[in-house]
């Protein structure tokens, strides 16, 4: 009798998998990669057991291959997040998330006073510290941390 109790998540024949993801910044790289409007094929595990980080998730996207700028926007949520580049069923690269140097367009600035916050404008951000991670805006020049990221 197979006591094996693991659960498999169905393989992709040539794609992207994004795996040890907090779990519950699953939805945020979601966004933030735009996965909430591709027409593939995405399929996701939420609060899988990790012995590094508790709980993860893991997003295997069908057909997609994303840039590193796109994919190092994810740094910011999910420091932890590797990559695995998937073609014929076998992965063929792996790659590591790096927080960049400049957030644009990704967060919105802490400060309520901050233009950003009152003008149809794109946020602009210098990385200051990249764990954890603290942004200095370009406008108000005011310091959002990691624990005050909100999304646009």
């Amino acid at each position: 009798m197979n006591h094996n109790k693991e659960l498999k998540v169905s393989a992709i024949k040539d794609g992207t998998v994004i795996d040890h993801i907090p779990s519950h910044y699953l939805f945020n790289v979601m966004t933030i990669l735009g996965l909430d409007h591709t027409s593939h094929q995405v399929t996701f595990g939420f609060n899988l057991e990790s012995k590094k980080l508790g709980t993860k998730a893991i997003i295997k996207v069908a057909g997609t291959f994303f840039k590193n700028e796109d994919i190092n926007k994810i740094a910011l949520v999910a420091p932890e997040a590797k990559l695995n580049i998937i073609r014929d069923y076998q992965v063929v690269e792996k790659r590591v998330v790096k927080v960049p140097d400049q957030i644009i367009g990704i967060t919105k600035c802490m400060n309520p006073k901050c233009i950003t916050n009152h003008e149809e404008m794109t946020t602009r951000f210098v990385v200051k510290k990249k764990k954890p991670v603290e942004l200095k805006c370009l406008y108000c020049e005011k310091i959002t941390d990691q624990d005050h990221l909100e999304f646009v």
